[in-house]
């Protein structure tokens, strides 16, 4: 992985009425500033080491829809993690292809990861990372990329094939609009220009070959991405690659994640070291 070094970043912090954390990061990598949520235990203590999980949000939604789903207060206290939960934009977690474009990916690992390790007490072999939809993709590319530093990773109805046809079709019908593959240009370039294939998950696990460690995937069976998750389970079990994949009735909603996210949480607990 990328050196974990600090580069120009300042923070600023305050405590929501709830209790949680809300760190506004500037950043040389970004346009805009990063927010953070942040969930300790409630019992936290700095001299223990705790256990971390990065959420991350979908699509057209922002650092607060994951606790927006489900009670994320409620998970930290219950399996004593640690819970952050980052503004990723419409930025797929990648960098930009356009160099005036946000460079996501390095203020992930170059200014949040370290900020993260500096200011709370983690327990470093125990790093996890999971999403919904855009927040599944960058979850599974981050692990894929980086499974040294992660223990392992779960996507709930995940964009995982970067497909500019389906992508459209799933703009169109969400939005009615081309907004979300305007947005993907930007991200990944033209599709004529610049084959969007390369980026989806089923090809970085054929293209990182040294990758075979364990991850969760989950999709409701009447979800637009669900043969996504599907493409991306085939390609997984022929590289023999030891997944855990949960089909159940569902569709690309809140409701559908609410429930997949207890899923997650007791899979991460099972791989605790």
């Amino acid at each position: 992985m990328k050196n974990l070094i600090i580069t120009a970043i300042s923070i600023f912090m305050f405590f929501n009425a709830f209790g949680h954390e809300v760190w506004i990061l500037n950043s040389k990598y970004l346009k805009s500033p990063g927010k953070v949520m942040v969930f300790k235990p409630q019992n936290y203590q700095k001299s223990k080491h705790y256990p971390l999980v990065y959420l991350l949000h979908g699509y057209s939604e922002n650092y607060t829809q994951w606790s927006k789903t489900t009670d994320l207060q409620r998970l930290a206290n219950q399996y004593q993690f640690i819970i952050v939960t980052p503004e990723g934009f419409t930025s797929y977690y990648m960098n930009s292809h356009q160099p005036d474009g946000d460079q996501y990916e390095d203020f992930f690992f170059k200014d949040l990861l370290p900020r993260v390790r500096q200011s709370l007490s983690i327990a470093t072999q125990n790093i996890f990372i999971g999403g919904l939809s855009m927040g599944g993709y960058g979850a599974l590319r981050y692990f894929i990329l980086n499974q040294d530093y992660f223990n392992t990773a779960a996507s709930t109805s995940g964009a995982l094939e970067i497909d500019f046809n389906d992508l459209e079709k799933a703009s169109k019908q969400f939005w009615q609009s081309s907004r979300m593959t305007n947005d993907l240009i930007k991200v990944f370039g033209r599709p004529e220009q610049n084959d969007w294939h390369q980026y989806s998950i089923s090809n970085l696990l054929t293209g990182n070959q040294n990758f075979n460690k364990p991850f969760l995937m989950d999709c409701g069976t009447s979800d637009i991405l669900y043969p996504a998750t599907l493409s991306v389970k085939v390609s997984a079990e022929k590289l023999g690659i030891p997944i855990s994949f949960i089909s159940q009735p569902g569709d690309h909603n809140t409701e559908y994640w609410k429930k997949a996210i207890e899923y997650h949480f007791i899979y991460f607990k099972q791989h605790l070291r």
